[in-house]
């Protein structure tokens, strides 16, 4: 029974939904929740043989598992508080309160020795020592590193060896066990070597000994305090009247002109210091771009007008001329102001109370006048309100109740009523939280990620877990410790801010391990309560086929369909499609993972099309990345970029400034090599003492050789006469490295290899501001010296459509097995699928317009086939489909393709009917959406004169937005 029941509660975890992605994904997530098992098992097992010959062994293993997390990642750490608990129940046989909280106090002690000094200040040993060696004594690159590695091998030798010689068990123990904790970490060699090897992928590569030590305390990433720091309300205050800037961490490099190690950064005064007054303890709420949202959980801050602001300075931008006027009446004219301010504030805080403008005017309001106001810090209660609602509540107990009772459907939830809530399939107690549950759409029904185990799981992990407190509370409070460092004490770290980028799961699934046990401990604890009134050889079996149905089989059969990898080739069709979209030898600009990591894979992997050169832009401001754009990559020459390692190197160039010095419009190279000027001259100062690169005009000129065009096929024969003789730019106040080294590769390429974007990002700087300037080819917008003008239609249309070339690339596309129903059409699938619905519409309608009518069908059925509607629900974008077919002669399909469409809104509006009006309320921008989404469909019947179909679906329309009338949309 034990054994039954443990493989019950191991089953549950391995298809729990967290988990399951987890170990689909080529993540560190998976192998993080092994090592937690594995050192678990390690320490259950040296409580075990703790006191018996050779019973050490195990903690030698803890020791090494220890020392390998690190290579794996930090997660894994949190199980030496509960090791350490088995310890002290162990040899404390009497719990008293006082060795009790010593005993939890040194748990955590011994946790944050080793993650926050042991090895840190184990590699701030060596990076010091390197450098000390090199600039000091002269010796050769890696001559600290290599005599501290000498010198820590003889340390750990002489005192094994003296504590043996000695018979000092307990301290030839400890310094095994450090020893293994360093083998363990020696793991991180792996990243030195391969960063020097300079393979092709090579992310954040720490060369040497100082790199290293900044790669692991992750100075890539902004500085987070945990217990005490900064609120956002400082950025309403400005900087410290006393201290605006404090002292940065110098960022040192290897000059091997010198032989030296040589700071490159201008690390003095290089961060802004605000107003330390809105510092505060538990600073929950950081970050002032997530303001607005931080106010809708936990309430706006207060502020009043500054009483010691002097109004009496505003005076001359309102006309007044204060030289004419006397004390007095100078002093009535501020006060004028001042109380003109504040009827505005008082206005403003009625209109927020009443509900007339929202979270993001409050903020807008707070920013705009913030020179004048005081606003209040925010305070513990509001930040452990936060803390208690959004981070527990949202992203802790959604996610743990997904795992174990259920989970609504796999579209990220903005804290909305429509997706990523937690279910049960309880339709009583669903409808308590999330309205009406009888007339859900037939999308949300069978969204594949919508897994319903009626609580189930939940119910036998609660009866495990108050079997084990009763049971034995000692081996109990180990696995809660835990379950609550690997749940609340993570979210308190992380201090996660509304709303992340993507669900953050995957991080909490060593909570739900524990929850996993107490489920196997749940099955005994029915066992055992049913033994004692039927017979066992009866009890055993039935047990462990009722739970075994219970929350193995019930998660395993729900979240099948949603987490089944195999046979998809989605994300690899679509890495071929961008990569067969671009000419051979050309640079492809990209924007960040989603549209980066499938490439990479390709080209490593697959070694497909490496004659394409992928540059994401949001690694160019990264001085590494750089160096390996300017370095060949499989088949893929180096990229022409002309600046020099030491004029882009960490903290030189990283931004720089507009500071008008003429009108006049310069060419991109006169202006490239301005900016490359090493002389004081060609830089302003800042207010904290340092000084920064600028260009004297923000008008830039791209000179075009049209011979080259041509000789290059840059444009097809039909827009020669197009070719424009050069390309102005217009540049914002403030340029970044990334976009100087993208104009650097434009000023140096000169029409040479083709240039490709993505088309991810809707910024105007990812196109280098050159969106009038694009030819879609695909899935890939090429740079042509051939300007079109916006549709004020379709403003989101960039560029000219090479229909010819487009349509023989689309019709050689491999599309993998995108069309099988049976597959995971994950959220990024979809939303990868509304990309090429949107350039293959653009490609129709561009062959409908040239009257090449059976192209433009086939074209629309061969994007409807393997993107069917019914996988990718992205309906707005089929709508130029259905204007397609009806252009190209095809009635029919047109009219199959609306009333499936038509059909969706229905179904969608017929839902929000069904609500109460004020749960509509919070759906009002999605339902207004859906209506006008309706009606544009509509329009599109209409305009194509199908009257009998547009006087059936108005009717429909207007009595479905009839019902909805209290948005004030007009009927049809």
């Amino acid at each position: 029974m034990v054994l039954g029941s443990a493989a019950i509660g191991s089953l549950t975890f391995i298809f729990t939904d967290s988990f399951w992605f987890n170990a689909t994904e080529a993540e560190v997530y998976a192998m993080a929740s092994l090592f937690i098992a594995m050192l678990l098992w390690a320490g259950l097992r040296w409580g075990e043989d703790m006191h018996k010959p050779r019973g050490n062994k195990w903690l030698l293993l803890i020791s090494l598992l220890v020392g390998l997390s690190f290579g794996v990642h930090f997660l894994a750490l949190l199980t030496i508080p509960s090791i350490g608990l088995i310890y002290y129940f162990k040899n404390y046989k009497t719990v008293t309160l006082k060795n009790f909280i010593i005993a939890n106090i040194s748990i955590v002690a011994v946790l944050l020795f080793i993650f926050m000094f042991l090895l840190p200040y184990t590699m701030v040993l060596f990076a010091k020592t390197e450098i000390f060696a090199v600039n000091s004594l002269n010796l050769p690159f890696n001559s600290g590193t290599v005599f501290m590695f000498i010198a820590v091998t003889a340390l750990f030798w002489l005192g094994i060896r003296y504590t043996r010689k000695k018979q000092f068990p307990l301290y030839n123990t400890a310094i095994l066990c450090l020893l293994f904790i360093f083998m363990g970490f020696s793991s991180w060699m792996m990243l030195p070597i391969r960063a020097n090897a300079n393979v092709t992928i090579n992310e954040n590569p720490p060369t040497d000994a100082a790199d290293l030590l900044a790669y692991y305390n992750r100075e890539q990433y902004p500085e987070q305090k945990v217990f005490y720091g900064p609120m956002y309300t400082q950025a309403y205050a400005g900087l410290d009247e006393d201290t605006p800037y404090i002292d940065g961490k110098p960022n040192y490099e290897r000059d091997y002109k010198t032989g030296k190690y040589v700071i490159i950064n201008n690390y003095k005064n290089e961060k802004q210091n605000f107003d330390e007054k809105h510092n505060g303890f538990l600073p929950r709420m950081t970050k002032d771009k997530h303001a607005a949202n931080y106010m809708a959980y936990a309430g706006a801050p207060e502020f009043k007008i500054n009483p010691n602001y002097n109004f009496e300075k505003e005076l001359p931008y309102y006309g007044v001329n204060v030289s004419q006027l006397s004390p007095e009446d100078t002093a009535i004219a501020a006060n004028q102001l001042k109380n003109q301010l504040q009827n505005i504030i008082t206005d403003f805080k009625s209109a927020y109370n009443k509900g007339e403008v929202g979270n993001e005017e409050y903020n807008g309001f707070l920013k705009s006048y913030s020179q004048y106001l005081i606003v209040d810090k925010l305070t513990l209660t509001q930040n452990l309100k936060f803390m208690f609602s959004y981070q527990f509540g949202y992203m802790y107990w959604r996610y743990f109740m997904w795992n174990f009772a259920g989970k609504q459907n796999d579209i990220q939830g903005k804290d909305d009523m429509l997706n990523g809530n937690w279910i049960s399939g309880i339709k009583p107690l669903d409808e308590m939280r999330l309205g009406n549950q009888e007339k859900l759409s037939s999308d949300m029904l069978t969204n594949k990620g919508r897994n319903t185990y009626y609580l189930l799981p939940l119910l036998l992990g609660l009866i495990g877990l108050a079997y084990h407190a009763k049971k034995d509370w000692k081996s109990f409070y180990v696995l809660l410790t835990l379950f609550l460092f690997t749940s609340i004490a993570i979210k308190i770290f992380l201090n996660e801010s509304p709303f992340e980028v993507r669900e953050r799961d995957y991080v909490m699934v060593g909570s739900f391990y524990v929850f996993a046990l107490w489920i196997g401990f749940g099955v005994y604890a029915i066992y055992e309560f049913l033994k004692k009134y039927i017979q066992p050889k009866i009890v055993i079996p039935a047990v462990l086929v009722v739970t075994l149905l219970s929350a193995p089989v019930v998660i395993a059969k729900e979240n099948w369909n949603d987490h089944d990898r195999s046979g998809r080739y989605t994300a690899l069709a679509t890495a071929k499609a961008y990569l067969d979209s671009c000419e051979p030898n050309s640079i492809l600009f990209t924007v960040g993972d989603n549209d980066t990591f499938p490439l990479w894979y390709t080209q490593e992997i697959e070694e497909y099309r490496t004659d394409v050169r992928v540059a994401c832009t949001t690694y160019l401001p990264a001085d590494w990345y750089i160096d390996q754009m300017k370095r060949q990559a499989y088949d893929s020459t180096p990229l022409p970029i002309s600046l020099m390692h030491d004029q882009y190197r960490a903290g030189t160039r990283d931004y720089m400034l507009y500071n008008p010095k003429t009108e006049d419009r310069m060419d991109i190279k006169d202006f490239i090599a301005f900016l490359s000027l090493d002389d004081d001259r060609a830089t302003v100062e800042l207010n904290n003492g340092h000084r920064v690169h600028y260009y004297p005009t923000n008008k830039i000129r791209i000179p075009v050789d049209k011979e080259k065009v041509i000789k290059n096929k840059i444009v097809p024969p039909q827009y020669y006469d197009k070719i424009v003789p050069y390309i102005d730019i217009d540049l914002p106040d403030v340029l970044y490295k990334h976009n100087l080294i993208m104009l650097d590769i434009l000023a140096n390429n000169n029409w040479e290899r083709p240039i490709y974007f993505t088309g991810g990002s809707p910024e105007d700087d990812y196109f280098v501001w050159l969106e009038d300037y694009l030819q879609l080819e695909g899935m890939t917008y090429r740079l042509v010296p051939v300007k079109t003008t916006p549709d004020e239609d379709a403003p989101f249309d960039l560029g000219m459509v090479y229909s010819e070339k487009m349509y023989d690339t689309v019709m050689k596309w491999d599309w993998g097995n995108s069309k099988d129903n049976d597959i995971y059409h994950d959220p990024q699938t979809r939303r990868t699928g509304v990309y090429f619905k949107r350039n293959l519409a653009r490609l129709s309608d561009s062959l409908i317009e040239k009257g090449e009518m059976e192209k433009a069908v086939r074209i629309m059925d061969l994007a409807l086939e393997n993107l069917p509607v019914e996988a990718y629900r992205t309906y707005f974008i089929e709508e130029p489909f259905v204007n397609g077919y009806y252009k190209a002669g095809e009635k029919e399909k047109a009219r199959t393709l609306a009333l499936k469409l038509a059909g969706k809104y229905q179904e969608s509006l017929t839902y929000y009917v069904s609500l109460k009006a004020s749960v509509q309320n919070g759906l009002q921008y999605t339902i207004i959406k859906d209506i006008e989404s309706y009606r544009s469909l509509l329009f599109v019947i209409q305009e194509n004169n199908d009257t009998e179909l547009y006087n059936k679906q108005r009717e429909i329309f207007n009595r479905h937005n009839q019902k909805l009338s209290r948005f004030g949309r007009e009927n049809q």
